[in-house]
């Protein structure tokens, strides 16, 4: 995935706020936090991989959907696998 190689530094960058809400999670789970605490720090964790596959997944469609220079059977597969991976996704 091209898209992910030339914006590699702003998705490793939410990938490791991501890692620092699971750490404050893991933390507040250890220490016994009021679990509305806990609850809010589990929705914000969800909200910021929610940000990162909406970020991807758009890369995704505008680098290789979206492009003109690839075959119908390649665009076909590409929707396949976008279509898997959304599918995914949201179970």
């Amino acid at each position: 995935m091209g898209h992910t190689i030339t914006a590699k530094k702003p998705l490793l960058a939410r990938i490791r706020r991501i890692k620092g809400q699971a750490d404050a999670l893991e933390r507040a789970l250890t220490e016994d936090t009021d679990c509305s605490a806990v609850l809010q720090q589990i929705a914000a964790i969800r909200g910021a991989v929610n940000g990162l596959m909406a970020e991807v997944l758009e890369g995704h469609i505008r680098e290789h959907l979206g492009a003109n220079d690839i075959s119908e059977d390649e665009r076909r597969t590409d929707v396949d696998a976008v279509a898997a991976a959304v599918r995914s996704y949201l179970k």
